[in-house]
C-alpha cells in the first residue's frame, strides 16, 4: 500500500475519533462552542501530521513551513473560539439544530459530527497534499500561497477582534464598523481565502488537485449550509429591522464597498 495511501487512512481515523471526543464533551458540558474549539484543534492537530510524517520524495522544508503555518491558523482560531465559549451562550446555530431533535439529540449529533470528521479529513489532506509537494522550495507557488495564507489569518484575527470589541460597547447591536461594514462575516470570507493559500501550493503536486476540495466544500458550508443562514436567521430574530437594513447595503461574504442608501 503506497506510504501517502496509508497516512491519509491514519489520519481520517483520527479525525473521526476527535469529533466523537467533541460528542462526548458537547453532551457533558452542554456547550455547543467546544465543538468548534475541537474542530480547529483536530484540523490543526491533523495538518500538523500531515505536514510532518513521512511522505515519498516530500520537500523537508516546506513540510516545515506548512507545519508552521498550520499551527498559527489553529492556535490563533482554537483559542479564540475556547475564550468565547467559556465566557458566553450555547452557540445558536447549534441550540437551533438541538430544538429541532430533543428526543434523538445525541444520535443526531454524533452522526452529524461524523459527518462533518468528513468534512475536516477533506482540509486536512489539502494540507497533505500542499506538505508533500516535491518541487522545490521555495517556489513562486509557495510564495503566493504563504501570502495569501497570511493575510487570510490576519484578515480573520481582525475580523474577529473587531466583533469581540463592538460587542463589548453595543450590546445587542449589528456590527457594522470595520471589515464588517464591507462583509457581513467577513471572518467567513478570510477562513475561506486561507483554504485558497493551500490549495496554490498544492497544486503542482502529484493529485494536488485534490486540494481544490477543501475551498470548495468550506464556501458550500459557510455560505449555503452550517455558516451564513443559521446565523442569518438567529441575527433577523434577534436584531430585526436593524439587521435587515445592514444586509440590504453590505455584502454577505466578499468584501464589497457598502451600498449607498436610496
Amino acid at each position: 500500500m503506497p506510504l501517502n495511501l496509508i497516512v491519509l487512512i491514519g489520519l481520517a481515523i483520527g479525525v473521526s475519533l476527535a469529533m466523537m471526543a467533541a460528542t462526548v464533551v458537547q453532551l457533558i458540558t452542554g456547550k455547543s462552542g467546544w465543538i468548534d474549539t475541537i474542530w480547529t484543534f483536530t484540523v490543526g492537530l491533523g495538518g500538523i501530521a500531515a505536514a510532518l510524517l513521512p511522505a515519498q520524495g516530500g520537500n523537508d522544508m516546506r513540510r516545515i513551513v506548512v507545519g508552521i503555518l498550520v499551527t498559527i491558523w489553529a492556535l490563533r482560531l482554537g483559542l479564540h473560539i475556547a475564550a468565547r465559549t467559556q465566557g458566553g451562550e450555547d452557540d445558536p446555530r447549534y441550540a437551533a439544530i438541538k430544538a429541532d431533535h430533543p428526543k434523538d439529540w445525541p444520535v443526531y449529533l454524533f452522526w452529524m459530527l461524523q459527518a462533518q470528521a468528513i468534512a475536516t479529513f477533506v482540509l486536512v489532506m489539502a494540507v497533505r497534499f500542499a506538505a508533500i509537494n516535491p518541487a522545490p522550495f521555495p517556489a513562486l507557488t509557495d510564495l503566493i500561497g504563504i501570502t495569501i495564507l497570511l493575510i487570510a489569518f490576519a484578515g480573520e484575527a481582525v475580523a474577529d477582534a473587531q466583533l469581540k470589541a463592538f460587542g463589548k460597547t453595543h450590546k445587542k447591536a449589528v456590527a457594522n464598523t470595520g471589515l464588517w461594514r464591507w462583509s457581513r462575516h467577513p471572518n467567513y470570507f478570510f477562513e475561506w481565502l486561507g483554504w485558497c493559500g493551500w490549495v496554490v501550493i498544492a497544486l503542482s503536486a502529484p493529485l494536488g488537485w485534490l486540494a481544490l476540495l477543501a475551498p470548495v466544500q468550506m464556501y458550500i458550508l459557510l455560505v449555503y449550509i452550517s455558516g451564513i443562514p443559521p446565523l442569518e436567521k438567529h441575527m433577523r430574530e434577534t436584531r430585526g429591522q436593524a439587521f435587515d437594513d445592514y444586509a440590504a447595503r453590505t455584502s454577505a461574504f466578499f468584501p464589497l464597498p457598502p451600498k449607498e442608501k436610496s
